[in-house]
């Protein structure tokens, strides 16, 4: 976790790690009879992944679990010598304390290079008997299945409504923090589940001001706010394209986004709308089309031009 309130509210216990519950409830019992398959956690980032790796070590050896967990980032270290060399130099030495193991935790190992999987693959086995392996990755995909295979797999979920205003709740209180509803749902809306994007923009408005308010969450979150989206929208829809274009540069510039993240924020916003499905669906389909064109080089500013006179076209 990158912030500092991250940090600081990293889960010192089971109970702490928020909507996650059936994976929780598995892995309590495996951490209660000392005992561990190699693990993969995978799901979008600031769902508790790493929080709960570095609390199963905690839990398994208390106070000497550092000298018992290696944690690495495969992003970093993506090759097959940091498999032949670090992970294997740990794993192949026992363990400090009464539990017969240790712990690897490589963090995003969606990004180790083929080669270094497969060497993985062999290091898994030949050395089961003095580590586990617990692999956190975004795209399980991208892993080998003789890995997968090797390990039970536990799918982490964004987090819900119910549980980002839990957590805004409990910091505001221990930070003594004012949020309103409104500045509670751009936060959640902001956040989209992922709880460590959520305490960074919390961390950034409050060392601005400790009333956070809407305006405060869409400026530091560099975010249109939806409802300025939504209007520019209409205006397109109700032909009124020149309104709506000055609108979209105008929000591009003032917030300083780039065109993926605004086709991103119109693409949310679409499903909002007051129109029937067919008209939503064609929309959702043009925005598609459009970010595959950005995404392949095209200018940003007349892709998204093309996408509000598109949108024009399938007005009254």
């Amino acid at each position: 976790m990158s912030s500092i309130w991250a940090e600081k509210y990293r889960p010192s216990d089971f109970s702490d790690i928020i909507g996650q519950d059936e994976i929780v409830r598995r892995i309590r019992s495996f951490v209660e009879q000392k005992n561990l398959p190699h693990l993969m956690f995978s799901g979008p980032a600031g769902t508790g992944k790493t929080s709960l790796a570095i609390l199963i070590a905690k839990k398994l050896f208390g106070e000497g679990w550092r000298q018992n967990f290696l944690d690495l980032n495969a992003s970093d270290e993506r090759g097959i010598d940091v498999i032949r060399n670090k992970v294997k130099d740990f794993a192949r030495t026992k363990s400090i304390g009464d539990v017969p193991f240790k712990i690897i935790y490589l963090d995003e190992s969606d990004s180790l290079t083929r080669e270094a999987q497969q060497a993985l693959r062999r290091t898994m086995e030949n050395y089961a008997g003095t580590c586990r392996f617990i692999l956190s990755n975004n795209y399980s995909s991208k892993i080998i299945e003789p890995i997968q295979s090797r390990c039970a797999v536990f799918r982490f979920k964004p987090l819900g409504k119910a549980e980002m205003g839990a957590i805004i709740g409990r910091i505001s209180k221990l930070e003594g923090l004012r949020v309103g509803d409104s500045a509670k749902n751009a936060l959640i809306d902001s956040s989209e589940g992922d709880c460590r994007r959520l305490e960074n923009l919390m961390q950034s408005c409050a060392a601005s001001s400790p009333d956070i308010t809407e305006e405060l969450i869409y400026s530091t979150a560099a975010l249109a706010k939806p409802k300025e989206i939504k209007e520019m929208l209409n205006l397109a829809i109700n032909n009124r394209f020149v309104e709506a274009r000055d609108m979209l540069l105008n929000a591009m510039l003032s917030n300083g986004l780039a065109g993926l993240d605004m086709i991103r924020q119109i693409q949310k916003e679409v499903l909002n709308l007051d129109w029937d499905s067919s008209k939503k669906m064609k929309m959702l389909d043009k925005c598609g089309e459009i970010e595959f064109r950005m995404v392949e080089g095209s200018d940003e500013f007349v892709q998204l031009e093309a996408l509000l006179s598109g949108f024009a076209l399938l007005g009254p």
